[in-house]
């Protein structure tokens, strides 16, 4: 009899757990299927508003993506707008009578900032090219914001590109935030650097070049050192080795 309850006992909780397991699987798969759903949804949106010629929908478009990015999420298709609205006016144009109707810099400095943090060679490959084609200093300085963000700089590519864009804009038209963008990129991308001379003749440029307010300067001067402490230290690790 005992034996019995038990072998009753055992295929109930068996029963009960398989029950369980389905409802939960079945859960799981509903908000796998609403979460897909959602998401899709946001995509047509994004795509839609971002694609727009109303200056506005960008905008709406851009607080999508941003709170998007915020809550970790991301989809080819949102960084395929973001590629679309940091060209927006330069790789991107509208014209009207031979004139851009699309030319919106704060629309694409918002959108290289928002691609500095999807990191992958397509964002790196877009703001390279944001950074050299755009006349606006806002817009570079974001790209740039945005390149040292991502980190990439395969064979100093993107170090050196920054050196040229930097070189040009201190002889036309020389900004402190620009440089102080390029400093910063400096010294995230420096431990991914193979040739550190065209960099630090850079820094040293920017330390030494008066048009740049003296925080801009002492950041560059401090940049030098902590690199050449560096360099000092990493020296004397390899002859104790």
């Amino acid at each position: 009899m005992n034996f019995r309850k038990l072998i009753t006992g055992a295929a109930f909780c068996a029963l009960f757990t398989g029950i369980l397991f389905a409802q939960t699987s079945e859960q799981r798969s509903e908000t796998t299927v609403e979460d897909e759903y959602l998401s899709s949804v946001e995509d047509v949106i994004i795509k839609e508003l971002s694609a727009s010629d109303e200056y506005d929908n960008k905008l709406v478009a851009l607080q999508y993506l941003e709170n998007a990015i915020e809550n970790g999420r991301s989809s080819p298709d949102m960084i395929t707008a973001l590629n679309g609205l940091a060209g927006e006016g330069i790789t991107k144009q509208s014209r009207t009578n031979g004139r851009v109707m699309n030319n919106y810099p704060d629309i694409r400095a918002k959108a290289c900032d928002l691609l500095g943090e999807l990191p992958s060679e397509e964002s790196k490959n877009t703001l390279v090219t944001i950074a050299l084609d755009d006349k606006e200093p806002m817009v570079v300085t974001s790209a740039i914001r945005a390149l040292g963000n991502i980190g990439i700089n395969d064979n100093d590519e993107v170090v050196s590109m920054i050196q040229f864009v930097h070189k040009k804009y201190a002889a036309l038209n020389p900004t402190s935030s620009l440089a102080l963008e390029v400093l910063n990129a400096y010294e995230k991308l420096a431990p991914t650097v193979q040739d550190k001379s065209a960099m630090i003749q850079s820094i040293s440029e920017i330390g030494t070049n008066y048009h740049y307010v003296t925080p801009v300067r002492t950041k560059a001067l401090q940049l030098l050192r902590d690199m050449q402490g560096g360099g000092s230290k990493s020296n004397s690790t390899a002859a104790a080795k």
